[in-house]
């Protein structure tokens, strides 16, 4: 009897306790977060733009009901997020969920707000079949509205709804200049870049003039892949407005490739001479990497043409990044023609290699031949960890001011009319961090990749996968024999016990 009172007592404490918890809830928010990448722990940069929040902000979030359980993870977390939020925000932030399926009016009114629907493939009754799915959410302020028109999964929440908030709340953007007039491409070609600096900031074309200097308002200066000469009168232009204590991204290619005559070679349009002053040097020199890309080849077989990829190591594949804000996140970026970054400067300037090839790298000399049947070897990549992006920080006279420096030009370039492509997110992450680091302090260039978009194991043998593979499938049941094994023991015992004379 006494036992039995001990247990309702400790039923009705633990009872006690759970309902003193769920009640402390409403008020504190508290979660452990053991990711590597703390996917799940608000930045510095969320609570500082939820502090400074000076109007709610109504969050407005359509998703689809009855999704399949990838699909619906993407909803779950979002609204844990939006949770968080509410809380850190003390209110200023509110949100409802609406299921536009459920009425033509409610579908009609999420496509009104910008949030448009995806097909995605579901199963039902061991068919598959598309089904229309809303995942994304309307954020207004005042009379100001900005749209997440779809929420990828495992893409980065918690950047597309801090700098939705940000986008808002900041009355002036600061401004970033594209360079034109020498060969670059213009704003149309850089779609997707684009469209992520545009959340931030506002990016406008500067054509140089030899009577004007670059404006003031101007932040940063982008210099992308330039074609043409570029003229003294221009690169003192240039000068003046880094001595300013201004920003420069330079993503440049010192090396050309013509295909129709499988040839490389060097170019100069004046950017080369104007680094070099500044201690930077661009050898003329490609760089090769034993993990690269792959190019089309046509070849011909009896009467027939056909395509194959083949292995390209001009093209150095790098998923190997520095401690760096710029390449924080990136997992991947594919780099054509790139060449060695040497700084040849004084201690005044601070170099940092962002980028490097991999492991196993060597270079060729330009001009080249680029020979698609060579058979290469361990011998040809003898020079490992050649650097092909930098940022170098430093003073200009009483100025401090910041570069960033990539060996080649094109990696976030999209192109136009029939000629453009989809570009990998890391190639926009890579340029639009860059323009972070160099004219941002809030603080979201961490955000922009808190998103898991590939996780290999890191033993890629065989023998190792299928080690896995078991290893996954038996040590579930395992535990649960070696549980049965040892409960079966345990009331053997018991029944032994019980069955001698002195037991009670």
């Amino acid at each position: 009897m006494k036992t039995k009172k001990s247990l309702l007592r400790f039923i009705l404490m633990i009872t006690v306790i759970l309902v003193l918890v769920n009640i402390a809830s409403d008020s504190y928010f508290f979660r452990l977060d053991f990711t590597a990448d703390k996917r799940y722990t608000l930045s510095d940069a969320t609570l500082d733009i939820l502090k400074s929040m000076k109007q709610p902000v109504t969050v407005k979030a359509y998703f689809s009901e009855d999704l399949p359980p990838d699909i619906a993870k993407v909803k779950r977390d979002f609204k844990e997020l939006l949770i968080e939020y509410a809380n850190r925000s003390k209110g200023k932030i509110v949100y409802e969920f609406i299921n536009p399926n459920a009425k033509e009016e409610l579908e009609n009114q999420a496509m009104q707000a910008g949030v448009h629907p995806v097909m995605i493939n579901v199963r039902d009754k061991d068919q598959m079949k598309q089904q229309k799915a809303y995942l994304g959410a309307l954020l207004q302020m005042g009379d100001k509205t900005d749209a997440i028109p779809f929420m990828q999964p495992g893409a980065a929440m918690e950047y597309a709804l801090s700098s939705s908030i940000k986008k808002l709340s900041v009355s002036d953007k600061p401004v970033v200049g594209l360079l034109q007039g020498h060969g670059e491409p213009a704003l149309q070609a850089m779609q997707q870049v684009y469209a992520a600096l545009s959340v931030l900031y506002t990016v406008e074309p500067v054509t140089l003039s030899d009577t004007a200097p670059i404006p003031d308002h101007i932040r940063t200066l982008a210099i992308i892949d330039p074609k043409d000469s570029i003229p003294g009168s221009h690169l003192q232009l240039l000068e003046q407005f880094y001595a300013k204590g201004k920003n420069i991204f330079i993503a440049y290619s010192h090396l050309t490739a013509d295909f129709s005559t499988a040839s490389g070679s060097t170019r100069n349009t004046g950017i080369e001479q104007w680094l070099a002053s500044k201690g930077i040097r661009l050898e003329d020199q490609f760089i090769v990497d034993a993990d690269c890309g792959a190019i089309t080849v046509q070849q011909q077989q009896g009467g027939y043409m056909f395509n194959t990829q083949m292995q390209f190591p001009y093209f150095p594949k790098i998923s190997k990044f520095e401690d760096h804000p710029v390449t924080k996140g990136i997992e991947q970026v594919i780099l054509q023609f790139p060449c060695p970054v040497r700084y040849t400067g004084d201690s005044s300037m601070q170099f940092v290699s962002i980028l490097k090839s991999g492991q196993k790298t060597g270079t060729q000399p330009a001009p080249a031949y680029f020979n698609i049947q060579k058979q290469w070897a361990e011998a040809d990549f003898p020079l490992p960890g050649l650097t092909i992006g930098a940022a170098i920080t430093g003073k200009q006279g009483s100025n401090r001011s910041k570069m960033v420096i990539i060996s080649t030009g094109n990696f976030a370039t999209n192109g136009e009319g029939q000629q453009a492509m989809q570009l990998p997110p890391d190639h926009v992450n890579l340029m639009v961090n860059a323009i972070d680091w160099l004219s941002d302090d809030t603080g979201l260039i961490d955000l922009r990749t808190k998103g898991v978009t590939s996780r290999p194991l890191n033993a890629t043998e065989d023998s190792a996968k299928t080690f896995y593979k078991f290893l996954n499938f038996l040590l579930p049941i395992l535990v649960i024999v070696i549980y049965g094994f040892v409960r079966s023991q345990r009331r053997r015992m018991q029944r032994i016990r019980r069955m001698e004379e002195s037991y009670v």
